[in-house]
């Protein structure tokens, strides 16, 4: 069986095996585990019940992964985007005075127009047609951007009204909880020892509970939520949606969704190193798993779904093959009994191995021409804007804009496709919709 299964995944052909898999797996939990109690908090605002998002999010997720694994055969798992549910719960529904249950809608209908344009190749013609540099600085973007969200989680940088961002508090325990964890860290991954991010993580847990910094679960298990006060809501309030402001919205969801799924997609792919002459093999795959998994959500009652940024973490200790996605699926739902064990695995734990992952995709900036001043632009915009808007998707439209003009500036314009023209076109018309 164990065989059958190595053959399935094609092991051999990406050199791995089920141990590395494994820990890939339970790394990639483990760095994105928090969307379990972060989705509800966010959601709830909205007035939706809390308890049945959160087992809708990890039985959403727990699909997504296995669509993931068993059809593209890729380490990158799926879950409720961040970002995006903050636009459900503070623009849509507290904003806009949208009832949760005709935005749960609105996110249904852009699944299903999600799954027209995959079933119609566009997302892959799109993501095919991005060239090698822009692809390349996606990736860098992307590691920049969960580099961020590690230092500002795990307390290293902090807000400052004065410039924006400064250095965190060195007197709070947490902060250096942190430290360490990167110390340890950055040690391990220098000495290349298997699994370190890992190991990382598991020695960063023990030391905060054992200062108690980290509290102890007060108990092992617990009954899994209802899904009762969101399940199918979202079909009985489609006609609900009969408004241009409306209309709107669900473009919104589905735009924003598009883009920042096929940036992650990307750099991830980048990362594990998949992607051969500008093609990422198997895409339509992938892009049926997240888009069938954004209409499971939607009917279960969460958010938009899409790939997880934190996959880099499990794709950074080895994870090659969707049996990794697998691992992150079973977790997910096992997640549902055992929620009080989660609270262990605060973000001072996570922070370390998100900046490590920044690291690492900051390797793929190698690629790019930056000796081309009219690639260097675009790259250069797309790489810093995803950070300093905190927004994968906004990166993405600025470089994308800025990308046909410098081109045709430097007289390179037939060189750009259509479809780069046409998407530059799109992005003006989102990012004017988005900040309206």
């Amino acid at each position: 069986m164990l065989s059958s299964m190595a053959k399935f995944f094609h092991f051999e052909e990406r050199g791995t095996n089920f141990r590395t898999e494994t820990i890939a797996g339970i790394t990639t939990f483990v760095s994105m585990v928090y969307i379990l109690f972060v989705n509800p908090n966010v959601l709830g605002v909205s007035g939706m019940d809390k308890g049945a998002v959160f087992t809708a999010t990890a039985v959403a997720s727990a699909f997504g992964c296995f669509m993931m694994g068993l059809i593209a055969n890729y380490p990158i798992a799926i879950s409720a985007s961040l970002g995006i549910n903050a636009f459900f719960s503070y623009s849509v529904v507290v904003g806009m005075k949208v009832p949760w249950q005709t935005a749960l809608a609105g996110v249904f209908v852009a699944s299903v127009i999600f799954m027209i344009l995959t079933a119609l190749k566009l997302r892959e013609k799109i993501i095919d047609a991005i060239p090698a540099d822009l692809k390349a600085a996606i990736a860098g973007g992307i590691g920049l951007f969960i580099a961020m969200i590690g230092m500002n989680d795990g307390g290293l940088i902090a807000a400052n009204k004065d410039t924006l961002v400064s250095l965190g508090s060195l007197h709070v325990g947490t902060t250096w909880l942190t430290i360490f964890g990167f110390v340890v860290s950055v040690i391990l991954m220098s000495m290349k020892v298997p699994g370190a991010i890992f190991i990382g993580m598991v020695l960063n847990a023990i030391l905060g509970m054992a200062t108690g910094l980290i509290p102890l679960p007060h108990q092992w298990v617990s009954s899994v939520p209802s899904l009762a006060p969101t399940f199918g809501v979202a079909l009985s309030h489609i006609g609900n949606i009969n408004t241009p402001e409306l209309i709107v919205v669900v473009l919104t969801f589905l735009l924003v969704t598009f883009f920042d799924t096929a940036g992650t997609l990307v750099g991830l792919a980048q990362q594990a190193g998949f992607i051969k002459n500008n093609r990422i093999p198997r895409i339509g795959r992938a892009l049926i798993a997240d888009s069938s998994t954004m209409m499971v959500g939607s009917l279960l009652g969460t958010s938009p779904m899409g790939a997880f940024v934190e996959s880099s973490a499990g794709i950074a200790v080895g994870g090659r093959t969707g049996f990794t996605t697998i691992i992150v699926g079973i977790l997910f739902l096992l997640g549902t009994f055992f929620s009080p064990l989660l609270t262990v695995i605060t973000s001072q734990v996570t922070a370390p191995a998100l900046i490590i992952v920044g690291i690492l995709m900051a390797q793929s900036l190698k690629d790019v021409h930056w000796n081309k001043f009219e690639i260097a632009a675009p790259c250069f915009i797309t790489l810093v804007g995803m950070p300093f808007t905190y927004s994968i998707a906004d990166g993405i439209a600025l470089g994308f804009i800025m990308f046909p003009i410098s081109m045709i500036a430097a007289k390179r314009g037939k060189e750009v496709s259509v479809m780069m023209y046409s998407l530059a076109v799109v992005f003006v018309i989102f990012l004017w919709i988005l900040n309206r």
